[in-house]
């Protein structure tokens, strides 16, 4: 897919480049003949108005007046009596038979125009009536062709050089555009197996339940409450799972725009969710502690704040270990508004650390099995820190513990 995406980045910036020096050479081409012929036909018309004999004033190379000087373009010119006898012929820059010059003349006058080409011998006309008689005048088109075959040579070469190097800079560009989307690809793929996984667990389980429960109807209620109860924890750790994925996608769609945001005493709400998991941590034994700063409000969603904290502190309370610590601080530093929370117990490998927020990863998943975790919550953590404009981060060591620091701006 990527790659017929590349493919096709490559074909249509080369498609378009090709096209604009296509218009662009066509226009040159043609400008440069027009300025050629108009050149030819200007100094045509000098010589069939009435200046024919008159000697072209000479090109004075300090002082160059284009319009002025004489033609530089090989040509002859005749004048005809009322018969269409040639009177006088005279000649430019180039050696012309007189039986030639008949032969033209006959030709122009028989074509019953008054200007034209005479494209087997590459020569321009151009005749005009007198009271006297008819003057016309013949220009060689040898120079625009040379010129314009010239001009087209170097386009052309111009042109495939460029496309040259066009081709390798849409080759790098393609694959330095397309470096997000592909990362973004392999992300969604690795999401879809990663949720197919974990959904086909409790769905297995909840099926063998099932079916054991079938294979003795004539049993009580009672005697198979084990499967029924093991049922319903999985269907509600299913449940669990579809939650957090129907969250994470709605915010991917909406990147946070549709969240409705009002004033939040953070401070209470750290301080409500602390005494919510009070109860869980002593059934752990683990004991937590709290360091927060009154009158801290900032401008969000009440619920998702409270969902990031709720995670954080029961991600820390899983992990604290036996007879361990939890700590939550919250306080402004600078210009920013700090929320940490820190335990105890082993400490992340630091090679973890830089995939910790990533969906459906866990640094041990054994352990996060046995705690019941699927490795979304610290990413939807980090989800609902970024639609609040803050940033979430992570340090462990075994001298100090994993601390988790969410920066909110403080306006």
């Amino acid at each position: 897919m990527i790659l017929n995406l590349r493919k096709k980045f490559i074909l249509i910036n080369m498609s378009l480049v090709s096209l604009v020096l296509i218009i662009v050479f066509a226009a040159i081409s043609i400008s440069s003949y027009q300025r050629l012929k108009d050149e030819s036909f200007r100094t045509m018309e000098k010589v069939v108005s009435g200046d024919m004999g008159k000697p072209f004033p000479l090109l004075d190379i300090g002082d160059r007046k284009p319009e002025k000087h004489g033609p530089l373009i090989p040509m002859f010119f005749a004048v005809l009596d009322e018969n269409n006898e040639i009177v006088f012929i005279g000649k430019e820059n180039v050696t012309v038979s007189d039986a030639m010059v008949e032969s033209v003349i006959k030709r122009a006058l028989d074509s019953g125009k008054n200007e034209g080409i005479l494209l087997d011998i590459k020569l321009r006309y151009l005749w005009r009536k007198t009271p006297s008689g008819i003057n016309i005048a013949f220009a060689d088109m040898e120079r625009e062709f040379d010129s314009i075959t010239n001009m087209s040579v170097t386009l052309i070469l111009v042109g495939m050089g460029g496309l040259a190097a066009f081709f390798f800079i849409s080759l790098f560009l393609s694959s330095w555009v397309l470096r997000p989307v592909e990362k973004a690809w392999e992300q969604q793929r690795q999401f879809v197996a990663d949720a197919s996984h974990e959904l086909k667990t409790p769905i297995t389980v909840i099926l063998a339940n099932t079916g054991i429960l079938l294979s003795r109807r004539q049993d009580t209620i009672q005697s198979q409450s084990k499967w029924i109860e093991n049922t319903q924890a999985e269907a509600s750790r299913m449940k669990k799972l579809v939650d957090d994925l129907l969250f994470l996608a709605k915010s991917d769609s909406s990147g946070g725009s549709q969240l409705v945001k009002a004033s939040v005493n953070l401070s209470d709400s750290l301080w409500s969710c602390i005494l919510t998991f009070e109860p869980i941590a002593y059934e752990q034994g683990v004991s937590v502690d709290s360091d927060i700063s009154p009158g801290i409000s900032i401008m969000g969603n009440e619920g998702q704040l409270k969902q990031l904290i709720m995670i954080l502190l029961d991600n820390a309370c899983k992990y604290a270990g036996h007879e361990g610590s939890v700590s939550a601080g919250l306080g402004r530093v600078d210009d920013q508004i700090l929320l940490s929370v820190n335990n105890t117990g082993e400490p992340i490998p630091a090679e973890h650390l830089d995939h910790i927020f990533e969906r459906f990863y866990r640094a041990d998943s054994s352990r996060a099995r046995r705690e019941g975790g699927y490795g979304l919550g610290l990413s939807i953590a980090r989800t609902i820190a970024e639609n609040h404009n803050a940033s979430i981060s992570v340090k462990s060591s075994a001298e100090s513990g994993t601390t988790f620091t969410v920066c909110f701006p403080s306006k």
